[in-house]
């Protein structure tokens, strides 16, 4: 059983960045693939940064030059770095781990998930 803990979140305004970092237990990240999900509030959760085991990272669309994620296989962490950040990136971040994940951005494929935490980008 993997136990996921994000941290990092808070408030900001447009422009800033932030460093989301999750911290797992029970399982190596580096078994895994990890990824990032978000929900703002009245959206369906989205993905957002996934990282293979064996290949490269992929993101969406909304954030590609502005985040970057990473995993320390040592540390067992998995983090994400956001620049430039936009109000449309408000959100409840979530890691998740998962094996044998088809699709990167499918909930459904991934087998455990943090509680989540809170980012908020003002204008």
């Amino acid at each position: 059983q993997v136990q996921l803990v994000e941290s990092g979140g808070g408030s900001v305004q447009a422009g800033g960045s932030l460093r989301l970092s999750c911290a797992a237990s029970g399982g190596p990240v580096g078994t895994y693939t990890m990824a990032w999900f978000r929900q703002a509030p009245g959206k369906e959760r989205e993905g957002v940064a996934v990282i293979y085991i064996y290949a490269g990272p992929k993101y969406a669309d909304s954030v590609i030059g502005r985040f970057t994620i990473s995993k320390d296989n040592a540390a067992n962490t998995l983090d994400l770095q956001m620049n430039n950040l936009k109000p449309e990136d408000t959100g409840v971040y979530y890691c998740a781990a998962g094996r044998g994940v088809m699709y990167a951005f499918q909930t459904s494929g991934y087998n455990y998930w943090g509680q989540g935490t809170q980012v908020t980008v003002s204008s």
